[in-house]
């Protein structure tokens, strides 16, 4: 029995959910509107404030779907009520960031500047020059964009130098002993 498939779904003032012909779910709130279509075995049921999903059988991979199509569904709602938000951090001498326009650059000890495109959708901002923060109604958005920010640079064990996740605790090698006998 799923678990996770079986909560409800709290729907906060403010936030509409709207499911049209198909599975095609809307959901609108104060931060923005989100779609997506959902798998047809699944009945996505709205009464009153709260979303149940219900599935038709206990074949696996109803049951997959069950769970997962309720936790895209809350994603959605609590991304069109609160927002989602990822924080990062440069960590290493002459590591720093910048946003011109709609490019995020930086410099991460690579004879260049790396510059990326920010998607539409997302809002990038550089609190300081060693911090990032990734912000977005999409949490798949939000985190996918975040990923491949860290990936220009991930953190090296031996020093801990890179781009990581606010937070995030970097596994320290020793490196080579100096006085080897």
């Amino acid at each position: 029995m799923s678990r996770i498939g079986n909560k409800l779904i709290t729907i906060p003032a403010g936030v509409s959910v709207d499911v049209a012909a198909g599975n095609e779910v809307t959901v609108k709130g104060p931060k923005g509107t989100l779609t997506r279509k959902f798998s047809d075995l699944m009945e996505i049921v709205v009464e009153g404030n709260e979303v149940t999903v219900k599935r038709p059988n206990d074949a696996k991979h109803t049951k997959q779907l069950h769970g997962t199509t309720r936790a895209l569904l809350h994603n959605m709602v609590v991304g069109v009520s609160e927002g989602f938000t990822k924080s990062l951090e440069l960590v290493g001498i002459g590591f720093r960031t910048a946003i011109k326009g709609k490019k995020l650059t930086m410099n991460v000890g690579y004879s260049h500047q790396v510059e990326m495109d920010i998607p539409e959708g997302l809002e990038v901002t550089c609190p300081s020059a060693t911090e990032i923060a990734v912000s977005g109604i999409d949490k798949q958005q939000v985190g996918e964009f975040a990923a491949n920010v860290r990936a220009v640079r991930k953190p090296e064990p031996y020093k801990g130098k890179g781009i990581r996740y606010k937070g995030e605790h970097i596994r320290r090698k020793e490196g080579k002993t100096a006085g080897k006998k």
